[in-house]
């Protein structure tokens, strides 16, 4: 029997973000594959429904002349996620998404990036929140790449943000989760879809993100910068499933004592 049909098997409602609900949970970026057709095969093979692209850096129709992302990712098929990746302050972060809009006929869903410096990519709060409010304000569905920081992710929330999107680690870097406290204070209190995004490397990082009770993972170098792109960002896509299936069913708790799995009490000598 498929495991899907059995009756008593707690079922995964999808993740539902400015009220669209998606079956995927993993989410993926477009940039540093080797070409386009590289982009599609990945982004088939990992099950993904959102796309982000840096508005920055690939074209979507900013240059007629060159190819563009939407012939091998077209929105008919995927939700584009425009971002505004390569920002360091509020302004430009806007404008980068208010052209998004633009070149994508009145998108709304947008995934606001302003950072703090170029080489550790970390985000630049302050601005962060200061875009954020311009964004919501002017009709956008704000997720939000942040800190790690309860307090920040609460505050993005209440400006409006429908995701908050807090980093593992740095950018790029593939040092998996190194505060899982700080995520698990931040799912606590949300009440919008928490994702990680920034510093998975493997398929365990994705996994344990879930298995913590995220909502969902973005990822781009993890599965690019591969040796096997296609094959990674299927094993990403079953670590996503397998992680939110753990989280559903609930793992035993952590104690300093044996219990055998073949308890020997009420047995006969």
């Amino acid at each position: 029997m498929n495991p899907t049909d059995c009756p008593t098997l707690q079922q995964d409602e999808g993740l539902t973000i400015a009220g669209k609900t998606y079956r995927s949970r993993l989410l993926v970026g477009s940039g540093k594959y080797k070409d386009l057709d590289e982009t599609r095969a990945a982004t088939v093979a990992s099950g993904a429904e959102i796309i982000t692209v840096a508005i920055r850096r690939v074209n979507i129709g900013q240059d007629p002349n060159a190819p563009s992302l939407l012939d091998a990712v077209p929105p008919s098929e995927f939700t584009i996620l425009p971002n505004s990746a390569g920002c360091y302050n509020a302004a430009d972060a806007v404008y980068t998404l208010q052209l998004a809009r633009e070149l994508l006929n009145g998108h709304k869903l947008v995934k606001l990036e302003v950072l703090g410096d170029p080489k550790s990519l970390f985000p630049n709060m302050p601005e962060t929140l200061k875009a954020a409010e311009t964004l919501v304000k002017d009709g956008f569905d704000v997720m939000v790449y942040c800190s790690d920081d309860p307090i920040q992710a609460k505050m993005l929330e209440e400006i409006g943000c429908v995701a908050v999107m807090p980093l593992a680690s740095l950018i790029g870097s593939g040092m998996g989760i190194l505060n899982p406290w700080n995520l698990s204070l931040i799912i606590e209190q949300a009440k919008v879809p928490v994702l990680v995004d920034a510093g998975v490397g493997t398929a365990s990082d994705a996994a344990i993100a879930m298995e913590l009770g995220c909502d969902g993972v973005l990822m781009n170098t993890a599965i690019a910068g591969a040796r096997d792109p296609i094959r990674m960002a299927h094993a990403m896509r079953l670590a996503v499933e397998a992680g939110r299936a753990a989280y559903l069913a609930g793992r035993i708790p952590k104690k300093f004592a044996a219990s055998p799995s073949s308890p020997m009490e009420g047995r006969p000598l």
